[in-house]
């Protein structure tokens, strides 16, 4: 079966089961014509009905269709195939017509209407499809309202459009809905399983929270502004965050920084090796290789370089002398 044709079957009964009632296991009336076609073209009928209808099928048969098939002409068929068509007939559920009593059987025609529409009021009561291969069933059949109808042709399960009759009383059932909710919104109520808007909500918080002045006028909380939009910015999540500084550069520069500055605090100042500190208190003229002090030369005075070369004159004229 083609999609674009399924999926018009499977619409269609969606419509029959809102406005007709139809639910599954649909009961579907099949004619003697229907089996012998089926047959022949080597079809399997209760597939090919569900899958037309989509859904779950109970197959009927009435008494005198199935007395067609007993009364089958034996230069057409053989009595193998009679008897396997008498045989898949009894399968299905048997609908009592009540004309069993009768001599011979009513045509399929007249014995569909006293089964779809005994009281002759238009309507299919029980909720029948039809399967029938009688071009005059079907027509009778569009003049009952809600009666779905599959007939074969050529080896192909085919399902008829809605008919008028039935076409009518879906609108007839859709403006009586809608007529429903216009009455329902008139008298302020909403209709069951019906959501209130928004903007209905709030006009009428807005209507409570007015309060009428002394001069008769109305007055409440301001308007709200409409917020002007601008260009909108790019999306926050696609684009790229800054990258962050690993923590072992943060602590390059911070001692770059106590190089430059000096320390500023004792635990920043440096520390001695443990070598030292485990030999002992440190004596005056023992210096850590770190804190060497640097010797100051002092300069002589003018006094001691006087004493310093007086002796040494004193000895030289002496000696001339």
């Amino acid at each position: 079966m083609r999609g674009k044709r399924s999926k018009q079957y499977r619409k269609l009964m969606q419509q029959y089961g809102l406005t007709f009632g139809f639910r599954e296991p649909y009961q579907v009336l099949v004619d003697a014509q229907m089996i012998q076609d089926t047959d022949r073209f080597k079809m399997d009928l209760v597939v090919g009905l569900e899958r037309t209808l989509h859904g779950k099928i109970k197959p009927m048969i009435t008494q005198c269709s199935i007395r067609h098939l007993y009364t089958l002409d034996s230069s057409t068929t053989t009595p193998a195939q009679k008897n396997d068509l008498v045989a898949l007939a009894k399968t299905f559920e048997r609908r009592r017509c009540n004309h069993h009593t009768l001599e011979q059987p009513l045509s399929t025609l007249e014995c569909y209407k006293d089964v779809i529409d005994p009281k002759s009021s238009g309507t299919n009561k029980n909720r029948y499809a039809v399967a029938s291969q009688d071009e005059e069933v079907r027509r009778w059949c569009r003049g009952v309202r809600g009666v779905p109808m599959v007939y074969v042709k050529r080896s192909v399960m085919v399902m008829e459009p809605m008919a008028e009759g039935s076409l009518g009383v879906r609108e007839g059932v859709e403006r009586g809905k809608l007529k429903e909710g216009l009455r329902a919104r008139g008298r302020g109520g909403v209709l069951l399983g019906e959501k209130r808007k928004r903007e209905d909500v709030e006009a009428e918080e807005g209507s409570r929270l007015k309060v009428s002045g002394p001069d008769g006028d109305t007055h409440g909380p301001p308007d709200k502004k409409r917020k002007i939009r601008g260009p909108k910015g790019p999306n926050p999540l696609s684009v790229k965050k800054p990258k962050k500084k690993n923590a072992q550069s943060n602590d390059d520069e911070r001692a770059l920084l106590r190089k430059v500055e000096g320390p500023s605090t004792l635990e920043d100042a440096p520390q001695a090796p443990a070598s030292i500190i485990n030999e002992g208190p440190l004596d005056e003229t023992h210096n850590p290789p770190g804190k060497r002090k640097r010797k100051r030369k002092h300069k002589p005075t003018l006094l001691e370089g006087l004493e310093a070369t007086s002796p040494k004159s004193h000895a030289t004229g002496g000696s001339d002398s």
